[in-house]
């Protein structure tokens, strides 16, 4: 929905996961790296789980990149207080059944999104393997790319989902105390912000990327 959205002028590519095969974030740099542009200028663009990635690759300075866009974003775990204690309990055998709505709707899409949205959620949780699934939790909470983001050197924006239940506000001060050039952008969304609010995500990165240098 979200790639719609967005002007026909920027040509997005959207980077699939293996979704039976559990990878690292390292394991997932080379796959990023394969689709991008060989010639051409481009953003990486990031939300959630993929954002320490795209902080990583950002850090190593690919030809052409030209901007970091991080989406409901983190550079180290971001759970905080009772959260938190769901690491010892982070086991493929918890993720075998597709979460109920109350979950769904408390944590990624609000309870307001549109049904087909909350079909299409669902139907992408079941899509990837509960060992998948609870690897890249796992790797969430284990992940500290706070080193790779201070060499990060390209505009960066923060977009921030100002209802967001899983990253709180803190893990964008943690990003502007160590890069505090990043821009700051507010939608009124929950955690899923490029799903629930496409059009005004779509706005606030294309006037981002309109004002990156030539």
């Amino acid at each position: 929905m979200f790639a719609s959205a967005v002007t026909p002028s920027l040509d997005v590519r959207i980077v699939r996961y293996p979704a039976n095969r559990p990878l690292s974030y390292a394991d997932l740099i080379s796959l990023v790296v394969d689709a991008l542009p060989r010639s051409q200028r481009f953003v990486l663009l990031a939300e959630s789980f993929s954002t320490p990635l795209a902080v990583m690759l950002a850090s190593k300075h690919p030809a052409n990149l030209k901007g970091l866009i991080i989406c409901a974003g983190f550079v180290r775990n971001p759970l905080r207080g009772w959260l938190r204690c769901m690491k010892s309990f982070v086991w493929p055998s918890l993720f075998r059944i597709p979460p109920p709505r109350f979950v769904l709707e408390h944590f990624l899409v609000g309870a307001l999104a549109p049904r087909e949205l909350k079909d299409d959620v669902r139907r992408t949780l079941r899509s990837v393997s509960a060992d998948v699934i609870a690897f890249r939790v796992r790797s969430v909470m284990a992940c500290d790319a706070r080193a790779e983001l201070t060499r990060v050197h390209v505009p960066t924006l923060y977009l921030q989902a100002e209802h967001d239940r899983l990253v709180s506000k803190s893990s964008f001060e943690e990003i502007q105390a160590l890069k505090p050039d990043t821009t700051l952008a507010l939608i009124g969304a929950p955690h899923f912000v490029l799903q629930v609010e496409p059009y005004k995500a779509a706005e606030v990165i294309t006037q981002f990327i309109a004002r990156l240098p030539t």
